[in-house]
């Protein structure tokens, strides 16, 4: 994830420590006082889901799909996780509150001292369930919304879906869980992002993550919708000016942005142009620390079977399985070609990838969606800077991060 609220406004968030080894900067509790060891994981709990989205990665389905893992197995696996360290357990699906032990799972994980967090449409999210789950320690909820309500409810084949997650987000924060909205961008959401943004003053949420499309699950089967790089160029900039206005209007809203790290060069580029060089070293700087696209490092997926990934994007192509060994394990497991050439990626890149000046916090953004056009190796389809950009001459060393001129008071 990179931050937008953080990086331009300067915005204190309690992943600072864990993103940037930024703790001792931020005011706010941290969920972790150093950069994170281990990686941060998806689980997929189920399949199972009462929607059926455009865009889901996990080709979710109405009913059980076999080979679940039991609430035994579950409490293994989450006895390895906790072994290992991970520091955060995302519980997701299929719709994860349709598995009827969840407040289990989650008071299983937050009592090893793991932060549990939930994904989910937000819809089946009663006053009952909000309450198992924040009596079990759920930490947080992402509520998916891709739209205003006739284009949500389309896009999230269901009529209704965009109510009954308004009023999910309402019931979490109403109970005083950490409540934050997802959004995926495509050509038929993007029309409403402005609209998204404005819905969380209107229920008082204050984090909006905003998703690229990755090209996995029925993802892939809309990869033609995605937007070309100069829209997306464009939306991008526009989400970062609304930041802005939300923050200067006193609104300490959290902007996130997931699924393509040629963001990050963008906001320093951004930086720049609006606040000046010494503030573009600054953000520069940051995402250094943060190191890049984490698929295969920082950022894991187990899905309803057991089946290790990546991402949870990537559920073509499985690393093994928990019920044959521990995910500990399989993600040590240097001898795996696609882990072993996530993890040393840079050198492996071609194209304009290959000497780009962004490459270290970058990375080559999304290599599921170079991977579904033009091979593993290639530039990101998604890449939208331009030529001049790629070669800009960045500063060689570290920058003072301590205070960013120009941003608001």
């Amino acid at each position: 994830m990179i931050s937008i609220s953080k990086l331009l406004c300067d915005l204190d968030a309690e992943g600072d420590g864990l993103r940037y080894d930024a703790a001792d900067e931020s005011a706010k509790p941290q969920i972790r006082e150093e950069k994170q060891r281990r990686p941060v994981v998806v689980w997929n709990v189920t399949k199972r889901c009462n929607l059926h989205c455009e865009h889901c990665y996990a080709a979710a389905q109405s009913e059980p799909a076999p080979g679940e893992l039991s609430t035994a197995e579950a409490k293994g696996l989450i006895r390895d996780f906790a072994d290992y360290g991970i520091p955060v357990l995302l519980f997701s699906g299929g719709e994860p509150t349709m598995r009827e032990d969840l407040p289990e799972l989650v008071a299983y994980a937050s009592d090893r001292g793991i932060r549990p967090v939930l994904s989910t449409n937000g819809t089946l999210l009663t006053a009952e369930t909000v309450e198992a789950l924040q009596a079990a320690g759920l930490q947080y909820v992402g509520v998916s919304v891709d739209g205003r309500r006739e284009r949500n409810d389309a896009f999230r084949g269901r009529e209704g879906a965009f109510d009954a997650a308004v009023e999910g987000i309402e019931t979490c924060l109403d109970a005083g869980i950490k409540t934050g909205l997802r959004y995926t961008i495509t050509e038929r959401t993007a029309p409403d992002m402005a609209g998204v943004v404005d819905l969380l003053t209107d229920v008082g949420v204050d984090r909006f993550c905003f998703y690229h499309l990755d090209y996995g699950g029925r993802g892939a089967d809309i990869a033609d919708a995605d937007l070309d790089p100069d829209e997306k160029r464009a939306a991008i900039r526009r989400l970062c000016d609304l930041t802005r206005e939300y923050h200067d209007a006193g609104e300490e809203i959290e902007t996130l942005l997931v699924g393509n790290y040629v963001d990050g060069a963008f906001l320093v580029e951004y930086a720049r142009e609006e606040f000046g060089e010494a503030h573009a070293r600054r953000v520069h700087e940051y995402l250094q620390r943060n190191g890049g696209d984490p698929a295969g490092e920082r950022v894991a997926d187990v899905d309803y079977q057991g089946n290790v990934h990546p991402t949870q994007f990537w559920q073509g192509y499985s690393l093994g399985n928990v019920r044959d060994r521990p995910f500990s394990e399989i993600w040590e497991d240097e001898t795996n070609p696609l882990l072993n050439f996530l993890r040393d990626r840079e050198d492996r890149l071609t194209g304009k990838c290959a000497d780009c000046a962004y490459k270290n916090i970058c990375r080559g953004g999304s290599r599921l969606r170079a991977l579904a056009t033009d091979g593993i190796s290639a530039p990101d389809p998604q890449c939208y800077l331009t030529a001049e950009e790629r070669g800009a001459d960045l500063p060689p060393g570290p920058a003072d991060t301590s205070e960013f001129p120009g941003s608001a008071d």
